[in-house]
């Protein structure tokens, strides 16, 4: 059985901690967008996509997912583990030597549920585009979906994806932009205005659609059941995502000061004390 609302919310709260105590341990990641993407990675792995128990790289016969803002790697490893890749546990090992859970996510590590290394940005959709296509040729129907960072699209690569995507009518992709705003530097507006990122995917010919309240559970559902409703017809699918860096901890909200900073001792207790225990901690 598929989790209902409350449950999603409660495993959000749960992976908000798992996100803030392990940047605190190792006073170093990236919370902000980690927090700000929280509701939509767990409902995606909970209760969208369809997934088979174990892992294997192959993927044959369930849908993909391709992390392409590696950076957001606390997030990732939360809901992965608490999906059941890996023992809830090795949360402890982010960013210690020797660990498989590194700042920017591997494959040579080995770790359960990471298919592409992505630490440097902008590579993402062009690996998932030959996923899905592969999908194609072996006449696997299911779904390849991506995210990627609102900033990562000043990366040019992107856009070579983005073109080649329509032009080979690559329709069994979902790409998921999170809309933040913000980036390490500041606002994107700041610092490279991209102009409507939703007029550039139509202008290379994807199908758009909008998650205007992307910290909302509901909302997420809706917007991700409209977009699977839109695949298979000859054009991939975007989904721009409007969320909030830092999204459930009053102090990281609306400033992208803690888009790489870990929070101190006090900061910690403070984030945690907004965030209740709803499971477990590790």
């Amino acid at each position: 059985m598929k989790p209902n609302t409350q449950q999603l919310s409660d495993l959000t709260i749960q992976v908000r901690r798992d996100i803030l105590r392990m940047v605190h341990a190792v006073n170093s990641g990236h919370p902000g967008g980690s927090l700000g993407c929280t509701e939509f990675l767990v409902t995606l792995y909970q209760n969208i996509m369809d997934r088979k128990e174990g892992f294997d790289m192959n993927g044959i016969g369930e849908d993909l997912f391709f992390l392409s803002n590696g950076h957001i790697s606390p997030v990732f490893y939360s809901v992965l583990a608490r999906s059941g890749y890996f023992p809830v546990s090795e949360l402890a090992t982010f960013r210690l030597l020797d660990s498989r859970l590194q700042g920017h996510p591997t494959t040579h590590e080995g770790l359960p549920g990471v298919r592409i290394a992505s630490g440097s940005l902008g590579q993402g959709l062009s690996v998932a585009l030959g996923a899905a296509q592969a999908k194609k040729l072996n006449g696997d129907n299911h779904i390849v979906y991506t995210l990627h960072g609102d900033g990562e699209l000043q990366e040019g690569q992107n856009w070579e994806a983005i073109m080649y995507a329509s032009a080979k009518k690559v329709d069994n992709i979902i790409a998921t932009i999170d809309l933040n705003g913000k980036q390490i530097d500041g606002t994107t507006d700041e610092v490279l205005p991209m102009g409507s990122i939703r007029a550039k995917f139509e202008a290379f010919d994807w199908d758009v659609l909008e998650i205007k309240e992307g910290n909302s559970i509901d909302a997420i559902l809706a917007g991700l059941t409209d977009a699977k409703s839109r695949t298979g017809k000859g054009k991939p699918v975007c989904i721009l995502l409007h969320t909030e860096m830092g999204n459930g901890v009053d102090f990281m909200m609306h400033t992208h000061a803690w888009h790489g900073k870990a929070p101190n001792n006090d900061q910690l207790a403070n984030a945690l004390a907004q965030n209740i225990s709803t499971l477990a901690d590790y």
